[in-house]
């Protein structure tokens, strides 16, 4: 962890526009489980709906896209990178002092709404508000490692990173019974399940599977980021 460049880092991620967009990701959670709160249906379905289809399924992937790819794709895309390579300081260091700037951002945005929003929707029973904040901590934390190192392999990290969580997180890791076991999501859910038990979440991948892999996924691609980052050339080229 270096202080120089996480304040760096931290200053280019919230300094821009991309600081009001990382607030319209948990307004809009909030503002669905408020409405949502009022209605008649059935609360327990209703978070269910809410925080894993739209809050860990979807809205969570995005925050963790935007911040994860923010907190290096753009230095590498403009060339100020090589400012930051030419320094006496190991890549390695370079990757998980942004990564831990990363996870913090994506929690800061993330965990304090949903916790917020499951208490709308059912308050404090069965602990599905309190299931839903830490699978949100878990799958953030591995969502952005995995941008990150989208954002050092490819100048298109924007976009493979939304196909990637609009296609494969939303769509086919919610409705194609064997892909949930690589989901990100379903991992997700699977901690929540263990959270607030199997009556309130339910999970199609056990968490001795879900846990080993969300730190494969985070360790992995903070390892390749690292290498990849290591073989860049004062250039920005390989």
């Amino acid at each position: 962890m270096n202080p120089t460049v996480a304040r760096l880092t931290l200053r280019g991620l919230l300094g821009r526009r991309r600081g009001l967009l990382l607030l319209v990701a948990p307004a809009l959670l909030l503002v669905v489980a408020a409405v949502a709160s009022v209605s008649s249906a059935d609360p327990h379905d209703m978070a269910n709906n809410i925080l894993g289809a739209l809050g860990l399924g979807t809205l969570i992937p995005i925050l963790g896209l935007v911040v994860g790819t923010g907190v290096i794709a753009n230095e590498i895309d403009d060339g100020s990178i090589v400012y930051l390579l030419a320094k006496p300081l190991p890549r390695w260091r370079i990757v998980t002092t942004k990564l831990v700037v990363a996870i913090g951002v994506t929690w800061l945005f993330s965990v304090v709404p949903t916790l917020l929003a499951g208490l709308l929707l059912v308050g404090t029973q069965d602990g599905v508000a309190l299931g839903y904040t830490v699978a949100v901590l878990v799958a953030g934390a591995a969502y952005s490692a995995l941008f990150l190192l989208l954002g050092v392999v490819t100048r298109h990290a924007v976009v493979a990173g939304l196909a990637y969580a609009l296609i494969w997180e939303s769509t086919v890791g919610n409705f194609v019974e064997g892909a949930r076991t690589l989901s990100i999501q379903q991992w997700g859910r699977s901690v929540a399940e263990a959270v607030a038990g199997q009556n309130a979440i339910s999970s199609d991948v056990s968490l001795g599977a879900a846990v080993p892999l969300l730190l494969v996924v985070t360790v992995a691609a903070t390892v390749l980021a690292s290498v990849k980052l290591a073989g860049m050339t004062l250039a920005g080229e390989e």
